[in-house]
């Protein structure tokens, strides 16, 4: 069963062709991997296992996938676009399909052009993240033909979400609920950061959750320095903080929860100090969350608290990003970003900083749905939690 409504892509393919006509472009290849995967699943619902690829639309709408013979019936069942071609640099290195029907750049262009006649122009979405040789034998199968990067415009595309997408992100959050819930109380002195994250991701899986955004974040002590660490089988020491962060996907859309819990069950004055300093970083950036404004204007309020209290030289991240196929997408709203908030962007706020010698690192994270008289949060509980 498949992710993407039929209604769903079609509005999106629609979308994209208009960026095809308005760049008199005669065909687009949108690449994806594993690690990639938003700008492909936009289109399709669907991302390979092991495999990477492209999706190919033309300017009439019409789109194939271009992979590898292993995910190829994957693809058939679950991807909301089933024509498909398969092709050496997509497939697992070495490895051999004998019954498979493998082609390659330059019989896809014969076969386009005795097709749609002749092709003059391509685009190419997320050129920069594929690898060289891909590229290259794209290049050389396509002789002729100009190449035309139109990432920033596709990426665009995903700014404003759809009703459907915020239903999605709005149900992911919920999952996030229950992980936090989960973690917190397995947040005890001699548990696992295993066990922590296990307990969130449970919560996640036995309820229906698609995904994750990124592999479960759990840093006790001094690991909460590393940014974005995954858990360990260190053990909570009391008196430490332990800095935790899960997303759940819904229909392959990312909800989060980030937080800083005492191992002891209760802040130290110290920690609450630490927690008062993140509240009202976050309670600052949030006033900010309001439609017209750019995102040089959502982090500074922020910035000059952490300035005026010593923390800036510890801070890594801006305090707003916006949350849909990836946890962290663009538009990112940092002290140069001139992006500007509309109503149905999903946006996160997260307030962490890392390295301090007392505190080491710490975040708190939740997000909220822009309208038009400002910020819904997608979780009630953790907006209430964290601005209090």
């Amino acid at each position: 069963m498949g992710y993407l409504s039929q209604e769903e892509r079609n509005i999106r393919l629609a979308k994209f062709q208009e960026i095809l006509a308005a760049k008199n472009l005669d065909l687009a290849l949108v690449y994806y991997d594993e690690f990639n995967i938003g700008n492909g699943w936009y289109l399709t619902g669907w991302c390979p296992q092991f495999e990477s690829g492209a999706v190919l639309v033309l300017k009439d709408g019409t789109a194939m996938l271009l992979g590898g013979p292993e995910s190829e019936p994957f693809a058939k069942l679950d991807s909301a676009i089933t024509e498909t071609r398969n092709f050496p640099v997509f497939m697992v290195p070495d490895e051999e399909y004998p019954n498979a029907t493998i082609t390659d750049f330059p019989s896809l262009f014969k076969e386009l052009t005795a097709r749609e006649g002749t092709i003059r122009r391509a685009g190419l979405v997320g050129g920069g993240r594929m690898p060289a040789d891909c590229y290259r034998q794209i290049a050389e199968g396509f002789k002729g033909v100009e190449l035309v990067d139109i990432t920033d415009d596709f990426v665009s595309l995903r700014f404003d979400k759809s009703a459907w997408e915020r239903e999605q992100i709005r149900a992911a959050f919920g999952f996030a609920d229950h992980c936090y819930d989960a973690m917190l109380k397995a947040v005890v002195p001699g548990a696992m950061e295993i066990e922590v994250a296990a307990a969130g991701e449970y919560a996640a899986r036995s309820r229906g959750a698609t995904g994750f955004g990124f592999s479960a974040i759990v840093g006790s002590g001094a690991r909460a320095n590393a940014v974005v660490p995954t858990a360990t089988t260190k053990r909570l020491v009391p008196g430490e903080l332990v800095m935790i962060g899960i997303a759940p996907k819904v229909q392959g859309y990312a909800g989060v929860v980030g937080h800083s819990l005492p191992v002891s069950g209760e802040y130290t004055a110290s920690q609450q100090e630490l927690v008062h300093h993140l509240k009202e970083v976050f309670r600052l950036t949030k006033a900010q969350l309001q439609p017209g404004r750019k995102g040089c204007e959502i982090d500074a309020p922020g910035r000059a608290y952490f300035e005026k209290h010593g923390l800036l030289k510890y801070l890594v991240c801006p305090f707003a990003h916006t949350i849909g196929l990836h946890e962290a997408e663009a538009p990112f709203f940092g002290p140069h970003s001139q992006d500007a908030l509309k109503p149905g962007m999903t946006v996160c706020i997260d307030v962490s900083f890392f390295g301090h010698p007392e505190w080491n690192g710490a975040r708190i994270e939740t997000g909220y749905e822009i309208t038009e008289t400002g910020p819904v949060a997608f979780s009630p509980k953790m907006d209430a939690l964290l601005t209090a």
